[in-house]
């Protein structure tokens, strides 16, 4: 239950503890709480302990540039950190860091990891069941881990054909695409839900985390089967935040084991990650002559150019660039040239 936001005290009295409170005031996704907390965390015990109202922009200067110097951190990474010193400084402690001097991260973003469709079929054919329909949605629907894990049963709407992506990144709601090819094992994934929610009821629990405002606008919705995960874990626990015993969604770590052992099994020497699946559903798409307007929308990207990163590992096809070697092996003179020199070489060999 990681992605549960833990429980404040009524009036903080930690200096964190304050700061979480004013970004859930601001309505910050909890994946941008945490990460945020991470690295104001890690500024602090850079700084000796350091109170940050006692430290300005010298010292956050000093800590981005050792990132880049001494970490060799990426750009994305110190831009990360940066946008968490503007939030702490400018929003929270309402001190702006105005003209900041740093050393600018050098590493580069890396191209992505991106599966051929025939990797994909291979990935595929070493799963079943419940396993290969979650692959088949982050790749068919080019969901994020986090946002397959967080679907819930009314997320899927077979009429329209469309899922609908709750607080995505940057706590954004979109829609995708719903895979004709996987409806008939949705539905019966479905229907497993509510017989596994049933069988809760039954043992006395059957109540779903709910965020704090759907759960005071919709008090008996966590009871019911429309609210319950799509893919929800094997077991119940209690809540991090209420104590309350619950069945929650499957573990992110599970997800990723499962997809480690069948990209190794499919013999495949790409890295093992399951957000590779929705690389892979963008470039497929570009690859297949749709815009890019239309897959940034499908992908929820709040800028185009995070969308155009996948135009770098485009397989061209015969209507993109040829190799010039791939134009002479065309050439019938060449290939008589070269049938001509093997065979010399021949010759000379025996």
């Amino acid at each position: 239950m990681d992605d549960i936001r833990q429980r404040l005290p009524t009036k903080p009295v930690r200096f964190l503890d304050k700061l979480r409170q004013h970004m859930r005031g601001s309505g910050l996704a909890y994946t941008t709480e945490r990460t945020y907390i991470h690295w104001i965390r890690r500024f602090i015990l850079f700084h000796g302990k350091r109170h940050p109202d006692e430290m300005g922009i010298r010292e956050v200067e000093h800590f981005l540039t050792h990132l880049a110097e001494d970490r060799d951190c990426s750009v994305g990474t110190q831009r990360i950190v940066l946008n968490a010193m503007v939030y702490l400084y400018g929003r929270f402690l309402e001190k702006p860091l105005d003209g900041l001097a740093f050393t600018e991260a050098k590493r580069p973003r890396r191209l992505p990891v991106v599966y051929s469709r025939d990797e994909i079929a291979a990935i595929l054919s070493q799963l079943n069941g419940v396993g290969r329909l979650r692959v088949q949605l982050l790749y068919g629907s080019g969901l994020r881990s986090a946002e397959l894990l967080s679907l819930r049963v009314k997320d899927i709407d077979f009429a329209s054909s469309n899922i609908f992506v709750r607080s995505g990144k940057g706590n954004k709601d979109r829609t995708t695409m719903l895979p004709q090819g996987v409806v008939p094992d949705l539905k019966r994934q479905i229907e497993r839900v509510a017989l596994l929610h049933a069988q809760d009821i039954a043992e006395g629990y059957g109540e779903v985390y709910l965020p704090d405002a759907l759960a005071r606008k919709y008090p008996s919705a966590s009871r019911e089967t429309a609210w319950q995960f799509l893919f929800p874990a094997s077991r119940v626990g209690p809540c991090p935040r209420t104590g309350v015993v619950r069945r929650h969604h499957l573990h992110p770590t599970a997800l990723a084991k499962q997809i480690r052992r069948a990209v190794r099994a499919a013999g495949i020497h790409k890295p093992a990650r399951a957000h590779a699946f929705r690389h892979s559903f963008a470039t497929h798409l570009l690859e297949a002559g749709y815009d890019l307007r239309t897959i940034q929308e499908l992908l929820g990207h709040a800028d185009i150019s995070t969308t155009e990163i996948y135009t770098h590992v485009v397989n061209r096809g015969e209507k993109g660039v040829q190799s010039p070697i791939d134009r002479l092996a065309a050439s019938p003179n060449l290939i008589r040239e070269q049938s001509q020199l093997y065979g010399g070489l021949g010759a000379i060999a025996n």
